[in-house]
């Protein structure tokens, strides 16, 4: 086979609000595209989607114990294969990928172009999230709040010292949404860099509020925190989310999948009919 086309370039304007894919997806590279997937589908519509996958991804989820897991693991796997493929113009069950010693995915060879297609993702409860961009690092996290989470138990064991105080200067009825916010602001920042836990989470400082997430100060180097942008994603149903990626001045593009996405593509019955979704 040959190898795949570099996505192509295309231009969109700023958004901040979640869309129907645009019709075959392209990117420049001060752009950042996140996906937003629910991971509830109906069995059919789950077992179609389990074509696409690889012998190991089909192995990996025959071991979950319960179907929701398994089936939830099948449908965030197969809408990473075909988002990636509908940029690269490839079947989606022809891709590969490589890990690494982190558990940080790539894609393979031959499909590595150029400029480099990066990715990353990440799903919590019902909600999975995909970050694509070209040639800049990027992590992606996304938690479903929970109420009964210990957050200021957790926090004095991971969190910095600064974050900490922020966190317990807050009303009461803040802290939980605070607390997520920084946590999946650091567990993003720590996906794009590709060092998982080794880098502990107390050794760089992120803002806590609302408002535009940054990167305030990392400890082992003063000029790190400039390299890097961190986006907070508006995710609603009870869900918080960041994306952190390398460089400034980046472009955020929200794409939704919903029913009508699936449902397009097995009208065609052809999983390359996602590049024509969208109006």
């Amino acid at each position: 086979m040959q190898n795949p086309p570099s996505p192509s370039v295309g231009s969109s304007a700023p958004l901040r609000r979640w869309r129907r894919p645009v019709r075959q997806p392209t990117l420049q590279g001060d752009q950042v595209h996140v996906w937003r997937v629910p991971l509830e589908f109906s069995p059919t519509d789950v077992n179609w989607l389990s074509q696409v996958l690889s012998t190991d991804e089909t192995d990996r989820s025959n071991r979950f114990k319960f179907n929701a897991h398994r089936n939830q693991f099948i449908v965030a796997r197969a809408w990473l294969r075909i988002i990636i493929g509908s940029y690269l113009r490839v079947e989606p069950a022809e891709l590969r990928f490589d890990y690494s010693s982190h558990g940080k995915p790539s894609l393979s060879k031959p499909f590595e172009c150029d400029p480099g297609l990066n990715f990353n993702l990440a799903h919590s409860g019902k909600l999975a999230l995909f970050g694509m961009t070209l040639e800049r690092q990027i992590g992606i996290d996304v938690e479903r709040i929970s109420r009964d989470f210990p957050c200021e138990e957790i926090a004095r064991l991971f969190f910095s010292s600064s974050e900490v105080a922020h966190l317990s200067s807050l009303p009461p009825a803040a802290r939980h949404r605070a607390f997520f916010n920084c946590w999946t602001r650091k567990e993003a920042f720590i996906k794009a860099k590709g060092l998982g836990l080794s880098l502990p989470l107390d050794q760089f400082d992120v803002a806590l509020g609302a408002e535009e997430p940054t990167l305030l100060c990392t400890r082992w180097d003063e000029s790190e925190s400039a390299r890097w942008s961190l986006h907070a994603l508006d995710l609603d149903y009870g869900y918080v989310g960041a994306v952190a990626v390398e460089g400034r001045a980046v472009e955020l593009s929200l794409w939704q999948v919903d029913e009508k996405s699936i449902s397009r593509l097995r009208e065609e019955d052809k999983y390359h009919a996602f590049y024509g979704l969208g109006s």
